[in-house]
């Protein structure tokens, strides 16, 4: 896996100071996407130990709510694997810690898949500049949703997340 950034005492993308870690690639391509420069499954930085260890402090202060996976598209094919791993890691490590993730993809296609079991909030779909919104909470456009994925897990239908 590659990433382009760690975030560190974010409060845009997800509830709380959050850390957020920007993956590279992208097969959506949004347009006006707000990170083009990570669409590129080369691009970036290797995501190696020390990145790892650099998300864990983070995560180790009090104050911080959680993380958020963003890109690119975490969900990228060629990310799924490693970004499942890492979760999977973190909710072992920092179960107390939200997972938030955003992904072009959309939840009923999605929804089975392993690494949700481990995803607090989903914020779903891809970015269209026609439904733009910057009054949105987490979202950049009025087709995207905020999921509650837990509770959508129990109830075997997508569940809004409050807002």
């Amino acid at each position: 896996m590659r990433y382009h950034n760690i975030t560190k005492d974010d409060m845009l993308n997800g509830d709380g100071l959050r850390v957020v870690l920007w993956v590279s690639g992208c097969s959506h391509c949004c347009k006006e996407c707000q990170n083009p420069i990570t669409w590129d499954p080369n691009g970036g930085l290797l995501f190696d130990e020390e990145a790892k260890q650099e998300i864990f402090t983070e995560l180790a202060r009090d104050y911080i709510s959680g993380i958020t996976f963003s890109g690119g598209d975490p969900l990228y094919f060629g990310n799924r694997s490693d970004v499942s791993k890492l979760i999977q890691e973190i909710k072992e490590r920092f179960p107390q810690k939200t997972i938030w993730m955003y992904t072009g993809f959309m939840w009923e296609t999605i929804a089975a898949l392993e690494i949700m079991k481990y995803v607090d909030v989903l914020v779903d779909g891809e970015f269209i500049v026609e439904k733009k919104n910057t009054k949105l909470h987490w979202r950049g456009s009025s087709n995207q949703r905020v999921i509650d994925v837990p509770a959508s897990r129990v109830q075997g239908k997508m569940v809004l997340h409050c807002q």
